[in-house]
């Protein structure tokens, strides 16, 4: 017996078109920083623009529903359900201390020698100066809420 096609989709909510411009700009940057040729860089530096890319975009969607209430919660969760900001990231926004972070990778202590956090984490007068402090994982050079 054939598949009957129904049409499920659920309509935007009221309000996208005002972003989907810019959310469709991230987009493209992000398929363009994945298409990027990666020679002469280290394995981690190739993922770096995607992971600033994801947090510029997540930061939009944040930044629009929360500092400058200009989205409906609505269309707040439509970006969160579609992918178009990152609900993990954005709930660690919302506690104190991490109002910076930069990726969910910086955070996680599985992924250091020492189980800790990341170096960007450390705030920056802890710090010997003149020293540049790169994270390994995104290329963040601080996301600590003191610095």
């Amino acid at each position: 017996m054939p598949k009957v096609k129904t049409s499920r989709t659920k309509k935007r909510p009221e309000g996208f078109e005002e972003i989907e411009e810019t959310l469709q700009e991230f987009t493209k940057k992000m398929k363009d920083a994945e298409n990027d040729p990666h020679e002469g860089k280290r394995r981690v530096e190739s993922l770096w623009p995607v992971f600033r890319i994801h947090h510029q975009r997540s930061r939009y969607v944040y930044d629009l529903y929360y500092k400058r209430k200009a989205i409906s919660k609505e269309l707040y969760e439509y970006c969160l359900k579609n992918g178009y900001a990152d609900a993990n990231l954005i709930a660690k926004w919302k506690k104190p201390g991490f109002e910076k972070l930069c990726c969910l990778r910086c955070i996680q202590s599985k992924d250091t020698n020492f189980g800790t956090t990341c170096i960007c984490r450390v705030p920056k007068e802890k710090l010997e100066e003149e020293k540049v402090v790169e994270c390994v994982h995104c290329g963040c050079r601080g996301c600590a809420s003191s610095d």
